[in-house]
């Protein structure tokens, strides 16, 4: 018999398990859920655990704005094996002994704290021409990438035992944990590889906050409904303006506004009578809309929004 499925909005922040696709996670959760429109705001790999926002219905009209967010790991690395890939799945290519100190390790961080370049793994998913670059090097060429520029904003030692160390790491987005690894440890004069990576935080969200596959399972409908949060939680870093009705109804039409605001230039969550209405672009003090909730918006053009 067929499940029946509902119209439901907001974002669940999800602790995605080892060894699942985040497609996977998002289809399990989706079901569970019985939500008729799901996605999430950027992959993690199976063997990566950790954050993983699912958004509902209207939520995934604004989940982009995660995907250009900073973002917070816990990483495992293992000194002196380098590999096919970088971590754990690919082939031992290189061994070396290790000698260094945890003193050692902690200056080797400091040498990547800021803007550097990194060139993307060939086991990676950046397009060229049209095919991920992993289905290359599974039929065995390599393509020629260019270095990226990536900012590494916080990166601290954790723990540090034998060839084993543990760090934590805020960066920009675009940038390869694995990678990142691997550039310590060639840094070290070891080599490394990545043995473990999770998410810990992706901008103003974090993991303390997010639910597990088996939480979510032991909870009755109600419970696991009130572990949705509303839509504006895609957007804790942009600032925020309220409007009334009146322009809430012409900026659902498509007009800009004329507002007068000490607000910075830019993307802003927009809200009307205590209601989230979207995100409108902020430019030479005229307002544009960018991105509408479609309820809100068609309630909006009603003038029902009182």
């Amino acid at each position: 018999m067929a499940r029946n499925y509902r119209a439901l909005d907001g974002v669940l922040l999800f602790d995605k398990p080892l060894e699942l696709s985040s497609n996977t996670a998002l289809q399990k959760v989706r079901h569970l859920f019985q939500a008729d429109k799901a996605g999430h705001t950027g992959t993690l790999d199976p063997l990566a655990t950790g954050l993983l926002p699912v958004c509902f219905g209207e939520a995934t009209k604004f989940s982009t704005a995660l995907l250009d967010a900073d973002k917070t790991y816990l990483a495992k690395a293992k000194l002196g094996q380098v590999t096919t890939t970088g971590d754990a799945e690919g082939e031992v290519i290189a061994s070396h002994e290790v000698t260094v100190s945890e003193a050692q390790v902690v200056v080797a961080l400091q040498h990547f704290i800021g803007e550097i370049e990194q060139l993307p793994p060939m086991h990676s998913a950046i397009k060229f021409q049209g095919k991920p670059l992993y289905e290359y090097i599974r039929k065995g060429e390599t393509i020629a990438r260019e270095k990226r520029r990536i900012t590494i904003y916080a990166l601290t030692l954790v723990s540090f035992s034998g060839d084993e160390l543990e760090f934590s790491v805020r960066c920009s987005k675009g940038t390869y944990v694995r990678t990142l690894a691997e550039d310590i440890g060639a840094h070290l004069g070891c080599g490394a590889h990545l043995i473990g990576l999770r998410r810990t935080a992706i901008a103003g969200l974090d993991l303390v906050d997010a639910v597990s596959w088996p939480e979510l399972q032991a909870m009755s409908a109600a419970e696991r409904d009130s572990r949705v949060l509303p839509v504006d939680t895609l957007l804790p870093n942009y600032p925020s303006l309220t409007l009334d009705v009146e322009q809430t109804k012409r900026l659902a039409q498509g007009q800009q506004l004329v507002v007068s605001t000490e607000l910075p230039e830019g993307k802003l969550r927009l809200y009307s009578a205590d209601q989230f209405i979207g995100v409108g672009s902020l430019n030479g003090g005229r307002l544009s809309p960018e991105r509408l909730s479609a309820r809100v918006a068609k309630s909006a053009a009603n003038a029902d929004l009182t």
